[in-house]
């Protein structure tokens, strides 16, 4: 068994223009470092032992802050755990997004569906269980893992079986999501800091 910490990454300038960043490589903000630093202060009660982190530079630079708080190594960057591709949406604000599209579950040209958000981000989350087991072996490894809104809200949604998040649920800046991952299955324990 793994426990796994999912971090959102802190808020950048886009996050709070409400802008859609997709896979756009937008640094955090003076707040998303701040952010940063108040995930690794409530993730500071209990023993890591690793950090991972999607290669965008948000949730990167969200990873190092708090991997130099807790006194981790540098985290190890894991290219599935990206937010959602958006496509032509990219760059959009919210209001203008749906306006054009509808609404989230919309096809977009380019843009990949939340449905392959899943598939890829569960599938590296497996990855980062299964090595985590092998460093540990036969105590449990806790692992935390940096990565975005889209990402964290596809696991919680096919985790819960589409009861979570709830409709209109805001997954703010620096907040964790805590599963339990074993062979075969991920069962959501904590969510913390949900708007």
């Amino acid at each position: 068994m793994t426990l796994l910490t999912l971090v959102r990454h802190g808020q950048t300038d886009w996050n709070l223009a409400r802008r859609i960043q997709g896979t756009t490589d937008i640094p955090l903000n003076e707040t998303g470092r701040a952010d940063a630093r108040w995930a690794a202060g409530r993730l500071g009660g209990v023993t890591h032992h690793s950090i991972y982190a999607s290669p965008l530079v948000r949730a990167r630079e969200t990873a190092e802050i708090i991997a130099a708080e807790l006194g981790l190594d540098a985290p190890s960057l894991v290219a599935d755990m990206r937010e959602r591709e958006f496509g032509e949406g990219e760059g959009m604000l919210v209001p203008d997004y749906i306006r054009t599209y509808g609404d989230w579950h919309a096809e977009v040209p380019g843009a990949e569906s939340l449905a392959e958000v899943g598939i890829r981000s569960m599938a590296a989350l497996h990855r980062i269980a299964r090595e985590a087991r092998r460093r540990s072996a036969p105590v449990a490894e806790s692992v935390i893992v940096v990565t975005h809104g889209g990402v964290i809200r596809s696991i919680v949604d096919h985790v819960s079986g589409g009861t979570l998040p709830r409709e209109g649920e805001v997954l703010a800046n620096g907040s964790m999501h805590r599963f339990e991952v074993s062979p075969g299955s991920i069962r959501l324990l904590e969510q913390a800091a949900v708007l």
